[in-house]
């Protein structure tokens, strides 16, 4: 009667959980029809979190459905990253090998580093955008796999994850956008205490809408009665289902082992204590089992057959005999793979390996480790060498576990687990003082080190120095986001280094903390950056050195643009050339052609920023030069007026940085393309992109660019509580502790429109003065012109309010005064400063045709569509408001209409209800007059009412500059209409067109007299 009560510990009757299977089964639903699902299930030790998922898993399978399950295993906290991610893409590269290969083509190295099946793991440069670039591409792999048929991917026990699987589960659910896929996670919610790593995940995950989160509750009394009775197969005494139910409380495995325990008749024996209760059967197997469990347990979550029998040293019939014992009692399971072993149950391995005692837990691990040195097949090649380094720390062996633990060291770096790479090398460092000497002299940087040195500190032959681990470990502290532990070891490393004369390593660890001062929001970052400069000048040129130079021009680009910073940019390219340091070369010489443009070397400052894109592609689009070309040339050709130059770039990065998986260089761009979007007119597309910049971002800045865009686009559309809002997030996310111009410039010109169109001047002056007082740096002219151009029309909307007219004069002043200040050599600035000019005339009260009718001649060749209704709008405002004739109001009347066209088609409600209020009292009508007959020859002939006009014109007999005086327009404008309709007629000269004209009968004879005299 006992076996089959062996082999049935497991109910075979699913009990309970019908709603919880019915969510389960819901959200499959939703995900075949194409809308992917993320489900945490939570749940305390037992309670049958695995034996719903089990469920769920076959229901899915006969649903069609493919299920890939992963689990975390404990020696995740010893650095074996991405476990269960690794372990379930095993699992659909199995079942979907055609679909997996074909989904992952293009980017098989950097999706090696989760599955080393798929190749050889790249060997790119390890840099901030690493590990986003990684779960980028795993999301979009999951996406593809997923797009024509339903996936469940089912992680298991992620209270044991660790951290790279955390930030990887994290960003798979927040960026989920496509596919019939299903995530599910487990884990243990009694052991999620207070400062545990999963409890601000899980706590982040709640707030998104789309994960779903299901916490198992115990068994009632008539469910456990229920599931007794399927492990016995009979139905079990009342008084016993009572007893089970008391002591278990109603947890599904506690009830399976007193279930067996009673029938066994072990349960007289049995204390309260849950250590005895979970060891109770493991004490009735033989003493060979019992061996095999101990090993097993101290293994890791499973143990492989051969280490097992290399550890065990039983022969092979005595091994077998002993694994049958202990999976006959249902303590041990095959694995689904069949080449190891685990616990049924992860308690009964923690009691069985708490049972151990202290020599003998290191014993066993000692001989793990033995065997794996000998035989390294032994385990998976990805597991090696995390479990080597595992296995050697908890043998306490300090001389072999710290080169082991440094290899893994190495082997998490390569696959972007800069979590577990930190954890390691503080590991290392804890091991350090406890090797001996001769160990450590034999252990070389060469072999460990990636960022520093070799970096011009020293030959790489030379000793592995315990700052050379520090310098690693600052470097992945800052890389995985653990940037107050990187602050911290920076610290001692400089502390170290004060007894010591080496100045580049110092200049080097005071690089990294201005790079943590800034993302930590503790500063700008210069003190640190003038530190490293003052101990690299006067050195050799040396790698070291120019990345100090080039991070100096980069921050001086950002901050404070001037001649230093030229000279800066210049001798890092310099020295970047001299030591063949080719990605600070590009980057340095990015950062020269940015600084060249803004010092006025437009031309040749872009032609160096496109040959550092051209090289960039050369080298490839996954390194980080080539991101960054496509974020800061479109941003220069934006600050210059090209902005659909500068589209066609960004268009381009969108794609570039998505395929290669880089999110933050992706928000950029799509901020980058807002702004330029914006200025051309197209206004939901710019929408579009500025959400899109901060769906995907990753880091503040890129959010406070999004942020700051929709906010003037709302300003613009007129919606002044959308736009309020969108700059406190702004200020918000980039706050105060650094203040760059290409951030606080915008942001207070938004606030002065906001305070302006809410008619508070005096708050719209206050923000001004602020940025008067701090002045525009040179080469800050894109942001500075907006500025004082929207500053001067609050002051003329303002006019005649009582509360504005004290200072009016002063603010004008300082206006005009400022605006002295800012370069005017390109169309863009020109036109915004013959526009400012003619909007500090209307604040002081004067009308002036001649200046809004150039301002408008400025603005027309610019391609900027709102800017144009604009300056339009104010025209037609100061032809009216001159009292001039008839002409002139026919020519206001055309300038209204063509502002309100354009009004209405942007959804620029302020700018639309001025026209309309400002046509109603002139009494003009905004309505055109009906416009050529469909079969009329001059649509026929492709031209344009303005060209209509012109053509009229041409027919009189009119020069371009009376077409133009006519016209309101410039004669270089004429000239251009004349030349167009030349062309567009196929004829030659004027009075080609004018016969062509005449002979169409386009316009009635009336037309055609020229003006009397005068």
């Amino acid at each position: 009667m006992l076996a089959p009560v062996e082999t049935r510990s497991v109910s075979p009757v699913f009990v309970g959980r019908a709603d919880e299977l019915d969510t389960l089964n819901d959200a499959l639903s939703r995900a075949a029809a194409g809308e992917p699902q993320a489900l945490l299930i939570g749940g305390e030790a037992g309670v049958g979190k695995t034996r719903l998922v089990e469920e769920f898993a076959t229901a899915a399978c006969r649903r069609g459905a493919v299920v890939a399950l992963g689990g975390c295993v404990e020696i995740g906290a010893d650095g074996l990253p991405f476990a269960p991610f690794s372990t379930a893409l095993r699992a659909l590269r199995r079942a979907l090998p055609d679909e997996l290969a074909a989904a992952a083509a293009g980017q098989e190295e950097e999706l090696a580093r989760l599955l080393p099946e798929m190749g050889e793991a790249g060997t790119g440069r390890h840099d901030e955008e690493g590990m986003a670039r990684l779960f980028e591409l795993t999301a979009r792999l999951l996406e593809r796999v997923a797009a024509d048929r339903t996936v469940v991917v089912a992680l298991e026990d992620l209270h044991w994850a660790d951290a790279s699987t955390r930030h990887l589960l994290s960003y798979l659910l927040r960026t989920l956008r496509t596919g019939r896929l299903v995530v599910l996670a487990t884990y243990r919610s009694d052991d999620i205490h207070r400062r545990h790593p999963l409890r601000p995940l899980l706590a982040e995950l709640d707030r998104l809408r789309t994960v779903r989160r299901l916490e198992l509750a115990r068994l009632t009394r008539e469910e456990v009665g229920r599931q007794i009775a399927g492990i016995l197969a009979y139905e079990p005494d009342p008084a016993q289902v009572d007893d089970i139910f008391e002591r278990s409380d109603g947890n599904a495995f506690f009830v399976e082992e007193l279930a067996v325990a009673a029938h066994e008749g072990c349960c007289a024996g049995l204390t309260d204590s849950l250590r005895d209760l979970l060891l109770v059967r493991v004490e009735t197997l033989p003493e060979s089992a019992q061996k095999v469990t101990r090993i097993v347990a101290e293994g890791g979550s499973t143990v492989e057959y051969r280490l097992l029998a290399a550890v065990a040293r039983l022969t092979e019939d005595d091994l077998i005999e002993a694994l049958r014992a202990a999976v006959g009692a249902n303590i041990l399971l095959a694995t689904p793979t069949d080449d190891g072993y685990r616990f049924r149950h992860s308690l009964v391995r923690e009691a069985v390996g708490d049972d151990l005692l202290p020599g003998e837990r290191s014993r066993l691990n000692r001989r793990y480790a033995e065997a794996l040195e000998a035989d390294p097949t032994l385990v998976p090649a990805d597991e090696r060498v995390m479990r080597l380094a595992s296995y050697w720390y908890h043998a306490h062996d300090a001389a072999k576990a710290l080169p082991a633990v440094l290899d893994a060291s190495v082997a998490a770096r390569s696959r972007h687990a800069y979590s577990e790479q930190l954890r390691l090398l503080e590991r290392a460092m804890e091991l350090w003082e406890t090797v001996p000497e001769d160990v450590r002299a034999r252990l070389r940087p060469v072999d460990y080190t990636e960022v520093y040195p070799p970096r011009g500190c020293g030959p790489a032959t030379t000793p592995l120095r315990y700052l050379d681990l520090m310098a690693e470990a600052a470097v992945a502290g800052r890389l995985c986001g653990e940037r107050e532990r990187a602050l911290k070891i920076t610290k001692r490393a400089l502390h170290l280094l004060e007894d010591e004369n080496d100045p580049l390593r110092a200049a080097w660890f005071w690089v990294q903390r201005s790079r943590l001062v800034q993302a930590l929001a503790r500063g700008d970052g210069w003190k640190e950056l003038a530190t490293a400069q003052d101990l690299v000048r006067g050195l050799p040129p040396s790698e070291v050195h120019a990345e100090v130079l080039a991070m100096v021009a980069g921050w001086s680009m950002l901050h404070e643009p001037g001649p230093e910073a030229m000279t800066a940019a210049e001798r890092a390219v310099e020295y970047a050339r001299m030591v063949g340091a080719r990605t600070i070369e590009l980057n340095a010489r990015l950062t020269l052609g940015g600084l060249r443009v803004d010092a006025g070397a437009i031309e040749a400052g872009l032609a160096e920023m496109y040959e550092v894109k051209g090289r960039a592609a050369e080298l490839g689009m996954n390194t980080e030069m080539g991101h960054r070309a496509h974020v800061n040339l479109p941003s220069a050709l934006e600050g210059v007026g090209r902005s659909k130059e500068a589209v066609g770039i960004l268009e381009e990065g969108v794609l570039l940085t998505r395929r290669a998986g880089l999110p933050d260089s992706e928000a950029w761009v799509w901020g980058n393309l807002a702004e330029s979007l914006h200025s051309l007119g197209r206004w939901d597309e710019a929408v579009t992109a500025a959400a899109n910049a901060q769906r995907i971002e990753q880091s503040a800045k890129p959010r406070t660019g999004g942020s700051m865009r929709l906010a003037l686009l709302a300003l613009d559309r007129g919606d002044l509580p959308e736009a309020a809002r969108r700059l406190s997030a702004a200020r918000a996310s980039f706050g105060t502790h650094d203040p760059m111009p290409q951030y606080m410039l915008p942001m207070s010109q938004i606030a002065l429109g906001i305070a302006a169109a809410e008619g508070r001047p005096a708050d719209a002056r206050t923000e001004l003065l602020k940025a008067l007082d701090t002045g525009f740096p040179p080469g800050t002219q894109r942001y500075g012109w907006p500025l004082l151009l929207a500053a001067a029309t609050a002051e003329a909307e303002a006019l005649g309010l009582p509360a504005a007219e004290p200072d009016r004069p002063e603010i004008i002043g300082r206006i005009r005064k400022a605006a002295k200040t800012l370069a005017t050599r390109v169309p863009l600035w020109q036109a915004y400063d013959q526009w400012l000019r003619a909007e500090l005339l209307r604040a002081e009260g004067r009308f002036a045709p001649e200046e809004w009718a150039a301002a408008v001649e400025a603005v027309e060749p610019l391609e900027r569509p709102y800017d144009l209704a604009r300056v339009r709008f104010r025209s037609a405002e100061a032809l009216l408001a001159s009292g001039s004739g008839e002409d002139e109001r026919d020519r206001a009347t055309e300038l209204l209409r063509l502002a309100h066209a354009v009004a209405d088609h942007l959804g620029a409600r302020p700018l639309a209800d001025a026209v309309a209020l400002l046509a109603q009292r002139a009494r003009l009508t905004l309505t055109a007059t009906p416009g050529p007959a469909p079969d009329d020859p001059a649509r026929a002939l492709g031209l344009t009412s303005r060209e209509r006009d012109v053509l009229r014109l041409v027919s009189a007999g009119r020069t371009n500059r009376q077409i133009a005086e006519e016209l309101f327009i410039s004669p270089k404008t004429a000239s251009v209409h004349v030349s167009n309709i030349l062309s567009k007629l196929g004829v030659s000269g004027r009075g080609e067109a004018a016969a062509v004209a005449h002979r169409l009968g386009l316009f009635p004879a009336e037309v055609l007299q020229a003006p009397s005299a005068g």
